[in-house]
């Protein structure tokens, strides 16, 4: 019996739906391993069809076709190489599994099905699968792993089945999530697994965007003693060969040195690129357009594009009115020449008249009021969604979470696109993040480095510009307060008496409250965005639109 096992982790990015691209990866993967001289290569949940897959996975052709390419892998493996670990699905006397498959000699050595289905925040998995039973350890090539996926590993009772029936390793493959200090929360959960169990543990997670949630990799492993083994890096492709030894009864991990961890505005930033990189780029757009104000919204939304796709592959459209600045005219060129970035104007003056003089009889005896501001707003959607489909860019929107959750946001106009970056981030995190980019070059950033918004734009009072001298704060509360009441309605479910009680003024929050309960209608028809904590709009506050709950105390 062998006293040491290589286990490559290959922390991929897949493509949800392309089953022939991501069989084509893990391949890639295993040729790499095997130069290496790894045993076993490990890829994350659900690899060969990519995670989440959602309701493809009830279309039966999808199952078959994923089976035949785990078929062809697992054929593949007779040469003598390394074996594999795949992720796909189960389907079997009409039960449907989310599975892992360990692929050795020729053939699928083991199959485990996913015994813990999460169904909550972003996940909804018991609606198209079945749950496993709890999951034995698999013999692999004198060893005994304890393999697992995702969710099972946050309940110790999956862990503890494991342990007690012969596992020398715990080995999780997983889709987990980004969330803002998720990288940690997992590694604090994971100590409780291995001094509950006494084995190491194993933690693997793709690295990728879809639609609205990033996952940022960050796979690592903890010894039996709890110290960090292994750091994978966040938000990039990676393999890593891991070498295990018996010392005693325990299997131990040579430690490696550990990859750098980015802090909070950096995962932020880098978790806003990833997410607009693998929509653009996998749903083969060809780059994106957006409206660039000389304001600080969509000053960032342009920075982050070009650092996701490349300056050439972005086009930023000015569109004054009237009501327009100078200092926004030139506020938003010197963001252009800082980025590097595609600019013209498109004046929208002309399409203000032209509404104006067909809407004149219609509106004969009213004065001017929202509508015509919405208008101007409309305008412009217009013009980028005219822009998108001349050129097959994507419209890139650019409003933020604290616009998004009180509708402070116009329908078919600057919500109108394909696409947000800041749909879950909330202004004053706007501020932090363009501070932060001005000072830091962010790793495998396409953009160019040094600061790349003017700092008038982050300095100035933020406004619509749809009428004279208006500011966004002669409607909404100062963005301090205001995101700290939403965060407090949003994220923590708060109620009126308990944000009254921690020092909010109580008319200003009742305000706040009914603007974010009277927006749900308009979030519904809000574009796809980034999913940065734990209660983004969409995948995890799901409010109806037509409620009639009023009890906002308690």
């Amino acid at each position: 019996m062998s006293d040491t096992l290589r286990i490559a982790l290959a922390q991929l990015n897949p493509h949800t739906g392309d089953i022939t691209g991501n069989a084509a990866r893990i391949r890639a993967a295993r040729a790499e391993a095997a130069r290496l001289g790894a045993d076993l290569v490990v890829t994350p949940e659900f690899s060969i069809g990519g995670y989440p897959v959602e309701d493809l996975v009830l279309k039966p052709a999808f199952n078959e076709e994923c089976a035949r390419a785990i078929a062809d892998l697992a054929a593949e493996t007779a040469d003598g190489g390394p074996g594999l670990v795949v992720g796909g699905p189960w389907v079997e006397n009409g039960r449907r599994h989310n599975a892992l498959f360990v692929l050795e000699g020729g053939r699928v050595l083991a199959k485990r099905a996913k015994h813990e289905l999460p169904n909550y925040g972003v996940f909804d998995e018991k609606r198209v699968f079945e749950a496993g039973p709890a999951p034995g350890p698999v013999a692999f090539r004198g060893f005994r792993l304890g393999l697992m996926i995702c969710e099972d590993w946050w309940f110790p009772s999956v862990s503890e089945t494991l342990a007690e029936s012969g596992a020398e390793i715990l080995l999780s493959i997983n889709g987990s999530p980004f969330e803002v200090g998720k990288m940690q929360r997992r590694v604090d959960l994971a100590v409780p697994r291995v001094v509950e169990t006494g084995l190491p543990f194993v933690f693997l997670a793709q690295v990728c965007g879809q639609d609205e949630l990033v996952f940022e990799g960050a796979s690592f492993v903890l010894n039996p003693d709890r110290s960090l083994a292994v750091q994978m890096p966040a938000f990039a492709e990676a393999l890593v060969v891991t070498e295990w030894h018996r010392e005693g009864e325990r299997l131990v991990c040579k430690p490696q040195p550990p990859a750098k961890l980015p802090g909070e505005l950096e995962q932020i930033w880098q978790a806003m690129v990833l997410g607009l990189r693998d929509y653009v780029g996998k749903n083969r757009f060809p780059g994106v357009v957006l409206g660039l104000s000389g304001g600080i919204d969509s000053a960032i939304s342009a920075a982050v594009a070009a650092d996701a796709l490349g300056a050439d592959k972005v086009r930023a459209v000015m569109m004054p009115s009237p009501y327009t600045s100078s200092e926004s005219l030139e506020d938003a060129a010197e963001c252009a020449r800082l980025l590097g970035i595609k600019y013209e104007t498109v004046n929208i003056g002309p399409a203000m008249a032209a509404f104006s003089q067909m809407l004149a009889p219609a509106f004969e005896g009213r004065a001017a009021d929202a509508t015509e501001e919405n208008i101007q707003a409309r305008s412009r959607g217009i013009t980028l969604m005219a822009m998108s489909n001349k050129f097959g860019d994507m419209v890139l929107t650019t409003g933020n979470k604290s616009e998004m959750s009180v509708g402070y946001a116009t329908l078919y106009g600057d919500m109108c696109g394909g696409y947000s970056v800041l749909k879950d981030i909330y202004k004053t995190t706007v501020f932090e993040l363009c501070r932060w980019r001005n000072e830091n070059f962010p790793p495998g950033a396409l953009g160019p480095k040094g600061a790349v918004m003017p700092e008038r734009v982050i300095t100035k009072p933020p406004s619509a510009e749809l009428k004279p001298d208006q500011k966004d704060q002669d409607t909404l509360p100062p963005y301090e307060v205001l995101d700290a009441i939403l965060q407090g309605l949003v994220e923590g479910e708060q109620s009126v008496d308990a944000l009254v009680a921690a020092g909010q003024d109580r008319a200003t929050v009742l305000r706040v409250w009914r603007m974010l309960d009277r927006a749900e209608y308009k979030r519904r028809q809000a574009p796809p965005g980034v999913k940065i904590g734990p209660r983004a709009f969409g995948r995890d506050r799901r409010y109806p639109i037509t409620n009639g709950y009023t009890n906002l105390i308690k």
